[in-house]
């Protein structure tokens, strides 16, 4: 039974709340940026799916306005440096989340149309020349009153028309020669280039293309611009014949053109009578798409919170109009509301919302914290003429100063001579550089895997709760389009096995798993001030799936083959879900608590916080269950799942008689270390889930409690 003197939520969260939760309360111009996207998304593009655009292959002049609602919104600058007509004031990457937020809260296609202009700008942004970073950001840049110019749209066209296309970004079939090189002048390079699936080519008059060299003069691959008046074919190509994402134009573009050398992306040098890009396009990609598939995994969690409110309204709705349905009758007030498995099943989609959104917020921030200490330790490596395997033994000692400033930050750091230590630490650009760059390489992956993945899965739960309403044209908060938009969500930027391999990497750095030490310090404390945020059972899944990672470095299978090695996808894929499921409740329990610290003293929700926080923290906790059950069915797979059958664990045979059960040992071996240490910490999640089920109670009556609005705020057919 639920307590009803406890405070709940009384309405779903707003602005307010948000704000807090996700760190830009104190950002004026990120929270314009939301409100002029905001009025984008619900205004025009929701009339667009409302009146049906998404039916239809061809580019129109309906679906082109939003070009200019973009532009006039402050969308478009939005993805700029402040000095070329942008609006946000430093690093942009939880800007850019928001905004990302915002446009897929009602469709993915409209969002993707945003977003990759900034993904054709991106390689320019990150590693272009200034000249190259100047030139394309004006041109993007919304035309101000007075300017009669065209403003630019762009694409990026990295794959080519292959088998499985998008699975592996180093396979190029894109080829670049010399076309002319006449003494004492730039060289003229001829671009060879077919793109399958490349978003907003109906329109673009810019592309960034990878290409690879097929001429001796020119040294490795790179990245090179494409503007449509250069000599040659510039064909966009057909249309391509999608089943979502339709309010986004995607073609199969051709290329066959002759360019500058000068549009090299980040430059290049002659050396030898060679041309010797200064960057490989796996250089350049790397560093884009390490902060792009964060606002991709955006977009699958607000389609999964813009589901609450539609699904609240159609279960209360369920029976009204029926006869016999009177007025006042609970039938009538809560309809499928008054079931428990509806309450929990919506629950669960909120608490995944939740945590999804948290996911990639937080890492967003983290790669704003990341981007100017990753721009001063480059400045020091050029500096010093550091690269290639030099850079990697000059990283040793920062690698070991940030894995000591963790664990001086860990144990508390309240003596003064700690004190001392973590601030000359801290104030180390190439500590900062490690640390954050270690984490950020986790948790970017494993939003756009979680998000996507998962999340795409409860979309679908989602649909099923909506009945029959849930697949048709007009289904309130078109879920049944944003469902079917996932799909292709979880293959952009790369399909789930390549985030898991990444992830597989990047979790064996010691840096991050010092981050998770800390990380389970911090949980610890909470656990036993505040228990009923359920941290305990995040504790418990960090703690084993810490050992887990530690234990596979020397572990083998029954065969004799090592558990570790990178071919073993079947365990080291498995751990990498492990922690993406962990990350996610780490993240929304963490917003929480940032709620819960300055909440209060908000004069709007203040008086509310109360309610706020109790059904937060119960959907917190039913999700920090969820996770800790994930990690300790993947851990227990691995490890008993690649031992012989009684070569490790004891066998039981139980007789039942009544309700007594009375257990004899059949035959058992030694019991190892391992094993003993392995069943305590599984055995420590299922003891950590206690309360965590009347938490989704708590959670299930604050559902049958919420206010809704009397409509959805745009339109839905």
């Amino acid at each position: 039974m639920t307590n009803d003197s406890v405070p709940m939520m009384k309405m779903l969260p707003g602005d307010e709340v948000r704000q807090i939760m996700w760190r830009y309360a104190n950002r004026f111009d990120m929270q314009m940026a939301v409100m002029g996207t905001r009025s984008v998304a619900r205004g025009l593009i929701a009339r667009l799916v409302a009146n049906g655009e998404r039916n239809t292959h061809a580019w129109t002049d309906a679906k082109n306005e939003m070009y200019w609602a973009f532009d006039v919104s402050g969308v478009t600058a939005a993805g700029l440096d402040m000095e070329f007509g942008g609006i946000i004031e430093g690093p942009r990457n939880l800007a850019l989340a928001l905004i990302a937020f915002e446009l897929a809260w009602v469709d993915g296609g409209a969002t993707t149309t945003s977003l990759v202009n900034n993904l054709a700008l991106g390689p320019i942004v990150e590693k272009g020349t200034p000249e190259q970073r100047e030139k394309y950001m004006r041109a993007c840049a919304p035309a101000q009153p007075g300017e009669d110019r065209k403003v630019w749209r762009g694409a990026f066209a990295l794959t080519e028309p292959l088998p499985y296309v998008g699975v592996d970004t180093g396979m190029l079939s894109g080829r670049l020669t010399v076309a002319e090189w006449k003494d004492g002048e730039e060289p003229m390079l001829q671009v060879e280039k077919r793109g399958r699936f490349i978003t907003n080519m109906g329109v673009a008059d810019f592309v960034t293309a990878a290409v690879d060299t097929a001429d001796p003069r020119i040294k490795s691959s790179c990245m090179v611009i494409l503007e449509e008046g250069d000599e040659g074919v510039y064909d966009r190509g057909a249309p391509t014949l999608k089943m979502v994402h339709q309010l986004s134009n995607t073609h199969d573009p051709i290329f066959n053109l002759k360019i500058p050398a000068s549009r090299i992306i980040g430059g290049y040098t002659i050396r030898d009578g060679v041309i010797v890009p200064n960057l490989t396009h796996s250089e350049i990609i790397e560093a884009v798409f390490a902060r792009t598939r964060v606002t991709v995994g955006i977009m699958t969690a607000a389609k999964l919170l813009s589901a609450i409110e539609p699904i609240i309204r159609y279960q209360r709705n369920r029976f009204r109009g029926a006869s016999g349905i009177e007025a006042g009758s609970p039938r009538y007030d809560l309809g499928l509301q008054m079931k428990e498995d509806s309450l929990h099943r919506l629950a669960d989609v909120w608490a995944t919302g939740e945590a999804a959104t948290s996911l990639g917020f937080e890492t967003a921030r983290w790669f704003d914290l990341l981007t100017p200490v990753e721009t001063e330790a480059h400045r020091i490596f050029a500096e010093h003429g550091i690269k290639g395997r030099a850079l990697m033994k000059a990283l040793r000692k920062p690698q070991a100063d940030a894995i000591e400033l963790l664990g001086l930050l860990k144990d508390g750091g309240r003596a003064s001579s700690r004190a001392a230590r973590i601030a000359e630490l801290q104030a180390d650009p190439l500590v900062q550089y490690v640390w954050l760059s270690a984490i950020a390489n986790v948790l970017c992956p494993a939003c756009k895997l979680w998000d996507t993945g998962y999340g795409a899965t409860m979309l679908r739960e989602a649909v099923s709760m909506m009945g029959g309403y849930g697949i048709t044209e007009d289904c309130p908060g078109f879920l049944f389009q944003k469902w079917t938009d996932a799909q292709l969500e979880a293959t952009y930027e790369g399909p789930e096995v390549v985030q898991r391999r990444q992830i597989s990497v990047t979790m064996n750095n010691e840096v991050f798993l010092a981050q998770v030490d800390m990380w389970i310090a911090e949980l610890n404390a909470l656990a036993t001030t505040k228990p009923e945020t359920g941290a305990e059972a995040l504790v418990a899944g960090l703690e084993l799936w810490r050992w887990m990672r530690t234990w596979l470095d020397t572990a083998k299978d029954a065969n004799g083959r090592p558990l570790s090695q990178n071919t073993r996808h079947g365990v080291l894929y498995p751990m990498a879900d492990a922690i993406a499921w962990l990350l996610a409740a780490r993240s929304f329990l963490s917003d929480v608590q940032e709620l819960a610290a300055k909440g209060a003293e908000h004069p709007v929700i203040g008086p509310e916080i109360d309610g706020y926080i109790n059904t937060f923290t119960d959907l917190s906790a039913v999700q920090n269950a969820r996770a800790a059950g994930e990690v300790g069915r993947i851990c227990a797979e691995i490890f008993y799942g690649y031992a012989r059958r009684n070569e490790m664990t004891p066998r039981y045979r139980m007789d039942v008689k009544d309700t007594d059960i009375n257990i004899r040992e059949h035959s058992c071996h030694a019991l190892t270390g391992e094993y003993v240490a392995f069943q305590t910490l599984h055995n420590a999640i299922g003891m950590s889930l206690a309360g965590t089920r009347l938490a989704k109670d708590r959670a299930a009556q604050a559902i049958t409690q919420v206010m809704i609005p009397e409509a959805l705020d745009y339109p839905t057919g």
